[in-house]
């Protein structure tokens, strides 16, 4: 992956001023800044949902803004806001998942149940579920269709310890398909065990930083503006 300039602006505000970087496949690279520092912003652009106000970038070959539908289909998210739909059950929202994707899954909708711990509840609406369960009815469909480009956006909120490792053993799965990590969140400490660089944003600009204890050689970022 190779973002070059990437800014966006809503307004008058601009969300992101420059962000140039290269993430190598294989590789797992944290997003870390205060809020309002672009975060959300970066990985919705890498993610294809959001076109950027000016700059470019390539995503396994494929143009970031000529490519967009090409790209979406190698991507996997995991927002705050997990898209999961309360009037249908935990099974009902997987096998409605599977028919958009065109039926063509790696995993079953009963394996990737039992893998996040909601077998018990496959027949129960999402309503009902706690922020824990729901983020884990979310994984679910990473765990069925896995894809190259793994966005997280604050992935350990809500989660339990295991469920943090649960997030843990799917990144290292991505990243040892050749596939790319990023991780947006607050806490550093529970991503190092995970990551191998850090892309640091402030006031939606880049700034180079290398993390305690993480190996930097995959990572080169800039600022801009």
């Amino acid at each position: 992956m190779v973002a070059e300039g990437i800014a966006k602006r809503f307004g008058r505000r601009w969300a992101l001023r420059g962000a140039s970087f290269r993430a190598e496949p294989g590789s797992v690279q944290a997003v870390m800044g205060p809020n309002g520092s672009g975060k959300t912003t970066l990985l919705r652009i890498v993610s294809t949902s959001l076109r950027p106000t000016r700059g470019s970038g390539f995503i396994f070959g494929h143009d970031l803004l000529r490519d967009a539908d090409l790209i979406r289909g190698d991507v996997g998210v995991l927002y705050h806001a997990a898209g999961v739909y309360g009037d249908l059950t935990a099974r009902e929202n997987l096998e409605f998942a599977r028919r958009m994707w065109g039926g063509a899954v790696a995993a079953s909708v009963d394996a990737a149940l039992e893998r996040v711990g909601l077998t018990h509840a496959a027949a129960d609406r999402a309503a009902g579920f706690s922020s824990g369960m729901t983020r884990r009815l979310a994984l679910a469909r990473l765990i069925m269709r896995p894809p190259r480009l793994l966005l997280l956006d604050e992935p350990y909120a809500s989660f339990d310890a295991a469920g943090i490792e649960l997030v843990h053993e799917i990144v290292r799965e991505t990243a040892a398909r050749d596939g790319i990590v990023l991780i947006s969140t607050h806490d550093a400490e529970r991503s190092a065990v995970v990551v191998d660089g850090v892309l640091r944003l402030k006031d939606g600009r880049v700034v180079p930083e290398e993390a305690p204890g993480l190996d930097p050689v995959r990572l080169a970022v800039e600022g801009a503006l």
